[in-house]
């Protein structure tokens, strides 16, 4: 309330959108990615009279797609751990979404989707009733459930008067453990209701907000400590620990301590550094046939049975967000011992009872057991190295030899960006990480997420460097229009490395399992490929929108074109390196 309204009495006036603004300020959220419609209306009307009186709402990024408005916020929640609103365009827009918002769900991260509703006045009785041919259209009988599949919760908002009420349980349904997806509809005519200052109390996050995970009974840590003490081959496995550094310190610490090897399949963030004794590769089926004690942590599929089968001996423990993972109908790996916890307290629990426990046989065992790993890594280096070393040819380069050429040029506090895909272990194995939260990848099935993913790390980190790999398929999913555009508008460079095998490498694979002496197989016809009669240029895309452009067909241009790059990058300029790399 102003200070002429508070003097006289006055009871203030504002419209639903107004309050609304002032509920996601509340929350703490900072920005709204947004492709807006007819429906926002009143809340651009109360966007632009705060910017006139100077009140501080929450930055509004622009996105032309919202690919890339759902992806940004991905990728900003990765870094942050603080979900942000999403807005869009009623049915349409959440159908463009609802990609987005599988792969947000699945990889646990917060954002609050948000779409303004058709109008439900038709002959103009209240205010923002419907005035246009699209009006009638984007109305349908259930909006919510083009994305009810990915979202914790949903609402329409019935009256402007819980506007805060509904954005303050939305904040607390999307950040607490596990964090996802929640989704409201707004009415146009709902956000253009008028109220007075007195019936809009606050909702403060200390007594509605979010309900987090924390650490485990003593005893039940103490029971892990003794199952590691006595074990003679310890592993874990690991994909999405890495989302919190602590819990990765906690991770190396112990593994260390135990002797135990870890290993990461599938992993969206690097869960232990790479030059870590007791990291032991992307593969867990080297460790699972002799482990006798086995930990899950924080991991959605340790391995694929068709692949990989445990020991049947091996006591399994699994310490996860969600061990039971709800929202998969099938699942199917059997564990002894299930806990619900933050695994970084859970891990710092179990290592100070191995401590307490310890005894000097253990600790013999353990030493052993590190110094055992020496060789194993040695060669896992080694094989990476001469991989490295190969560089392919003309229109044909080593995906190995591409990546660490980009990992020799980029340090260990930038974030790579993963959506290579089939060329993953490439990224993975030749750019080392170190450091928490310098990976990012996706959990979900979606493709063309991270474009916007990058451009959300970038906002979230503005000082690091973002090195987004992707292949030529996904390139085509991300909107790259859209990325490219936001990187410009926004000043968010990031660097692209677009590896072109011309297609779809899975699809391919994918049938050669399945029918390996097949019809396909053999006439070479997989239904993959995208790579037609003519040039194809993906850096001339990126560089429409003003970003530099690299395309790199021979072995011998490739440093020099990432050093271009980079170059570009470090002055403001978004980069893309098209490079063509061996044909699927």
């Amino acid at each position: 309330m102003d200070k002429q309204h508070a003097a006289s009495g006055a009871d203030t006036t504002r419209t639903a959108a107004h309050y609304f603004l002032e509920g996601l300020a509340d929350t703490g959220v900072e920005y709204i990615f947004s492709n807006l419609g007819t429906d926002h209306v009143t809340l651009i009307e109360e966007l632009a009279r705060w910017q006139r009186e100077g009140r501080r709402a929450p930055a509004t990024v622009l996105c032309p797609h919202e690919n890339v408005a759902v992806h940004m916020a991905a990728g900003y929640a990765a870094m942050t751990g603080r979900g942000q609103a999403v807005m869009v365009h009623v049915d349409a827009g959440t159908a463009n979404a609802a990609m987005g918002m599988h792969n947000m769900f699945r990889s646990r991260l917060p954002v609050m989707l948000m779409a303004g509703k058709a109008p439900y006045t038709l002959r103009g009785e209240l205010p923002a009733s419907r005035d246009n041919y699209v009006h009638f259209v984007q109305d349908p009988f259930d909006i919510g459930s083009l994305v009810r599949p990915y979202v914790k919760w949903e609402y329409t908002l019935p009256s402007g008067v819980v506007a805060k009420e509904a954005l303050r349980r939305a904040h607390t349904m999307m950040q607490s453990d596990p964090p996802g997806p929640v989704y409201m509809t707004l009415p146009r005519e709902t956000l253009a209701e008028s109220w007075p200052e007195s019936k809009m109390p606050g909702y403060p996050a200390d007594r509605y907000g979010a309900v987090t995970l924390g650490g485990i009974d003593p005893e039940q840590a103490q029971a892990i400590a003794r199952d590691l003490i006595a074990a003679s081959s310890p592993i874990a496995v690991t994909a999405y620990l890495g989302r919190s550094a602590r819990a990765v310190a906690a991770l190396t610490r112990l593994a260390d301590r135990c002797g135990m090897r870890v290993y990461e399949f599938m992993p969206t963030y690097m869960n232990v550094p790479r030059d870590a004794a007791c990291f032991g590769g992307f593969d867990p089926k080297a460790g699972l046939a002799g482990a006798d004690v086995g930990m899950l942590l924080d991991v959605d599929v340790p391995w694929l049975p068709a692949f990989a089968s445990e020991n049947p001996r091996t006591a399994w423990t699994h310490i996860d967000v969600d061990p039971v993972k709800r929202d998969f109908p099938m699942w199917g790996f059997a564990t002894h011992r299930r806990l619900q916890a933050d695994c970084g307290r859970v891990l710092e629990q179990v290592l100070e009872a191995v401590e307490a426990l310890a005894t000097p046989d253990f600790d013999a065992r353990a030493r052993q057991r590190r110094e055992g790993w020496t060789a194993d890594n040695e060669q896992r280096r080694a094989t990476l190295a001469r991989a490295a070393a190969q560089p392919g040819a003309a229109q044909a380069l080593s995906p190995q030899y591409v990546c660490a050429a980009v990992g020799r040029a980029i340090s260990s506090d930038d974030v790579v960006v993963n959506e290579a895909i089939r060329n993953s272990p490439a990224v993975l194995g030749q750019i080392p990480r170190s450091k928490p939260l310098t990976l990012l990848g996706c959990s979900g099935g979606g493709l063309g997420y991270s474009g916007g993913m990058a451009l959300g790390v970038k906002l979230a980190r503005p000082d690091a460097r973002v090195v987004q790999f992707v292949g030529d398929g996904g390139f085509h999913f991300s909107t790259p229009t859209s990325v490219y555009a936001v990187a410009q508008q926004y000043q968010l460079p990031i660097f692209t490395v677009v590896l072109d095998n011309g297609g779809w490498q899975a699809v391919k694979e994918a049938v050669l399992r399945v029918y390996p002496d097949g019809e396909a197989a053999g006439s070479g016809d997989f239904q993959a490929k995208l790579a037609g009669r003519g040039e194809r240029r993906f850096d001339r895309v990126a560089a429409s929108f003003g970003a530099h452009g690299e395309y790199v067909a021979e072995p011998s241009e490739l440093e020099a074109a990432i050093a271009r790059c980079l170059a570009a990058v470090d002055a403001g300029q978004a980069a893309v390196m098209h490079v063509r790399i061996a044909a699927l």
